[in-house]
């Protein structure tokens, strides 16, 4: 063939080329179309927030941030096997300052969110209720003393708390208290009888009142203590098994009236 066939052939090569690109580009660009409709993307906003989706019949796709300049089709790294996708962020946008600077774990242990604070008289008469109840309990103290034991126990400070401040949560309910009172109590009581005073019927005790709270759906921490005191005070060990009773489940129905009045007066006087 003539030098002159030859640039012809090579010219219609060429063009034939170039062709087979633009149709190929065509087709990219009609598939883009037809799975942006199909997935019914919005339109994405300023900023969108990182998401990680998984699916059992597609690998990892990974979601990037977009503006408003972004392009809002589907675009895939065939080389890792990603496809990044735009997602509307929940809520109020978010900015950089948004995102977390420091681990999650970090974030929330060192939260110091305050909750906001209650209402004047909430707090007034939760502390009013919590004077009662001690001034009552030293009052009783004084009978109970002639017999070598006592009536206030360090546990009731915390079961007020509870009761006064925080009467909707669960260690609080009245199930829990008495339950976890009692079986608590028996507990140390089988512990100090088996292993004698010493640290290992504190822990033997200790671990049977967990594993009681647990088992019997009555999670109540102050109840915990009673085992370990009475082990470690020898004026209750005449009680034996009138311990179970006295004083921690006799003291907690004192406090569970007392709360019952707390709770109507918060209702009824408010300021």
């Amino acid at each position: 063939p003539s030098p002159d066939d030859e640039r012809s052939a090579s010219g219609m090569a060429m063009v034939g080329g170039a062709a087979c690109s633009l149709q190929l580009l065509h087709q990219h660009h009609a598939t883009t179309l037809a799975l942006h409709s199909q997935h019914s993307f919005p339109p994405p906003p300023a900023q969108t927030s990182p998401v990680l989706l998984r699916s059992a019949s597609i690998r990892p796709l990974s979601i990037s941030t977009f503006g408003h300049g972004g392009h809002s089709g589907i675009s895939a790294d065939r080389r890792a096997g990603r496809a990044v996708l735009p997602i509307l962020a929940v809520g109020s946008p978010s900015t950089s300052s948004d995102l977390p600077n420091k681990p999650p774990f970090i974030g929330s242990v060192f939260d110091f969110t305050l909750a906001p604070p209650p209402p004047l008289s909430d707090v007034v008469w939760s502390a009013s209720g919590a004077f009662v109840a001690m001034a009552i309990m030293g009052a009783l103290d004084k009978l109970v003393n002639p017999m070598g034991i006592s009536f206030t126990i360090a546990p009731f400070g915390a079961v007020t708390a509870l009761l006064f401040a925080a009467p909707h949560t669960p260690a609080a309910r009245k199930y829990n208290i008495f339950v976890a009172h009692i079986g608590c109590a028996t507990a140390g009581v089988i512990a100090l009888a088996l292993f004698g005073p010493g640290w290992i019927a504190r822990s033997v005790a200790l671990a049977a009142s967990v594993a009681f709270m647990q088992c019997t759906g009555s999670f109540h921490p102050p109840a915990a203590g009673l085992p370990i005191l009475f082990i470690d005070a020898p004026k209750f060990h005449r009680l034996q098994w009138w311990y179970a009773l006295f004083p921690g489940a006799a003291g907690c129905i004192l406090l569970c009236l007392l709360q019952e009045a707390v709770a109507f007066m918060k209702k009824k006087f408010k300021f």
